[in-house]
């Protein structure tokens, strides 16, 4: 029986991972929280290993307040890159796996066509930074020390649970009757669940021994649920799927000041992960229905 530990199982993505783990029957799941194991620490991290017999890690934790991070850059960095660290070390020493997520907010956010897993990242935000750094530590250990990980970027994730754009649209579509909603930045929405479900796929394909780590470069992908569009576009397709009758402007970026530089552009071209794991992704309008009826 194979052993994985899931960090983050309290967030979006561990949520959703737990759910499915009751189809994989014949592997054995560790989900914890920050109160069972605080990955920003070394000793803690080498020590639950320790009693422990991990095959993988499935790192769903992270520092995800994108517009705190701008002042509270030293506990993003502690979740967004010291932990991977302790994570991939942990990993080396007990010949374990580390599947880590991370963003399109590692991108500056000016390209014109779909950013693919190769292009060079140049962070915004201190939230951008702050996973760049994470992913960063996993190509040197990569490198220099034989890590066997790979990294899904995502982007705009939102679930049935935790808090995102999808239920913060539902709340203030409950109460009022106009809202506004940028309608200048693009992106691809992820349903936290598909997330979940092509992570437990790519996880098994590597237990069944798949190699992707025979090259020189840390393995990295992007996952996101198939369309482009803007939050405007997204906010209106939730009011239309709801029957919303209320009005939703589209407003420019800076008409909506925030503490974080967002990317204007960080749609994430998925071409290599459905090449490579055989993975089909689901359009994004078909995704939001399902989250949407489990909301009700």
């Amino acid at each position: 029986m194979k052993t994985i530990l899931v960090t983050g199982a309290n967030g979006q993505l561990g949520n959703e991972l737990r759910v499915l783990s009751a189809q994989y029957s014949d592997w054995k799941f560790i989900f914890c929280g920050h109160q069972d194991l605080d990955i920003t620490n070394k000793e803690s991290v080498i020590q639950f290993f320790n009693q422990h017999n991990i095959d993988a890690v499935i790192n769903a934790a992270a520092y995800t307040a994108v517009d705190k991070a701008e002042s509270d850059l030293d506990n993003a960095m502690k979740v967004n890159a010291t932990a991977v660290e302790n994570l991939a070390l942990a990993c080396i020493s007990h010949q374990a796996f580390l599947l880590h997520f991370s963003t399109d907010y590692v991108f500056k956010g000016n390209n014109t066509s779909p950013y693919l897993s190769t292009d060079n990242t140049e962070p915004i935000g201190a939230y951008g930074l702050t996973k760049c750094k994470g992913e960063e530590i996993m190509q040197q250990l990569f490198i220099q020390n034989n890590l066997k990980g790979l990294i899904i970027r995502t982007s705009w994730v939102y679930s049935s649970y935790g808090n995102n754009f999808v239920k913060t649209m539902l709340r203030l579509m409950n109460e009022r009757p106009e809202l506004k909603v940028v309608a200048d930045q693009k992106g691809r929405p992820t349903y936290a669940y598909d997330l979940a479900a092509s992570s437990l796929n790519i996880v098994v394909q590597l237990f069944d021994g798949k190699n992707i780590f025979a090259v020189s470069q840390l393995p990295i992908y992007h996952y996101a649920n198939q369309g482009e569009i803007t939050w405007h576009q997204f906010a209106c397709e939730i009011a239309t799927q709801i029957n919303y009758k209320g009005i939703i402007h589209p407003i420019a970026t800076n008409e909506f000041p925030t503490p974080a530089k967002r990317p204007a552009y960080s749609v994430l071209n998925t071409d290599s992960l459905v090449n490579e794991f055989k993975i089909e992704i689901p359009n994004w309008k078909n995704s939001l229905e399902i989250c949407l009826s489990k909301l009700k």
